[in-house]
């Protein structure tokens, strides 16, 4: 799906691609995620990293991209880095070096100390937002500071919410899909990723209170505006505005 000329939303995957950077974009990958959950006693199969590397090869194999901007949470932990996410993290390195990708990342909330491997890595990381040709790219848990070096900015991109759909179908079904959203923030077009982590969800935007959402974005910005557009099943599509799809749940 194109979102202009210059951004696509690759058909069923979590990926936004933009030509004239040349890179694939995703968000909240949460290395390490099985091995904290074993940690506080909840055994989940270790498949999550297999997942989101198969869904980038999608994404390079479809883009021929060069470069993968990672826009926020590419850990889990927030005060450390566990064993299973430095190990994790070695592995995605080795993987976008192999693809012959350029992996940039802008830091979230999850990823402290990131930094003390930007130099043996050749990560380049930036904390909280970057200005990346005519795009603005920020994680979410802090609003985006807008000064000079934003002025004329084309498009922002944010990471963060996790966002999905809730669907009841006729007879009851309840499920849950990834989406992107898609609105402004101010005149600006502002498309937030959804979570490429594997057992990330995501948070249901058109089933919970506005009061609930994790992202003070949405504190200024009315969620309720932004088209959601759902991934899944090889397709993505767009479902209308939130406050269409909450009417629907009425």
């Amino acid at each position: 799906m194109m979102l202009s000329e210059d951004i696509e939303l690759l058909d069923g995957l979590p990926v936004a691609f933009i030509k004239s950077l040349n890179a694939i974009v995703v968000a909240d990958m949460h290395l390490g995620y099985e091995g904290m959950m074993a940690k506080k006693g909840v055994l989940i199969p270790k498949v999550n990293f297999k997942k989101m590397t198969e869904t980038m090869t999608a994404a390079i194999e479809k883009t021929h991209a060069k470069k993968l901007i990672v826009n926020g949470d590419i850990k889990n932990e927030f005060s450390k880095v566990d064993e299973e996410e430095f190990n994790e993290l070695y592995d995605f390195i080795m993987f976008v070096r192999n693809a012959g990708i350029e992996p940039i990342l802008i830091k979230g909330n999850h990823d402290n100390f990131v930094e003390r491997y930007r130099e043996p890595f050749k990560l380049l990381v930036y904390r909280q937002q970057a200005v990346i040709g005519k795009y603005l790219f920020f994680h979410g848990e802090e609003l985006p500071l807008m000064d000079k070096s934003t002025k004329g900015v084309k498009a922002m991109f944010m990471g963060h919410e996790h966002p999905a759909i809730g669907v009841i179908d006729a007879i009851g079904k309840h499920e849950r899909l990834r989406c992107f959203l898609y609105g402004k923030y101010g005149r600006i077009p502002l498309i937030v990723i959804p979570a490429l982590n594997f057992f990330a969800g995501g948070t249901e935007v058109n089933m919970v209170p506005k009061s609930e959402l994790l992202a003070p974005m949405f504190k200024k910005n009315d969620i309720d505006k932004m088209h959601a557009i759902a991934v899944g099943y090889g397709s993505t599509i767009d479902f209308g505005t939130v406050k269409e799809l909450r009417k629907l749940n009425l």
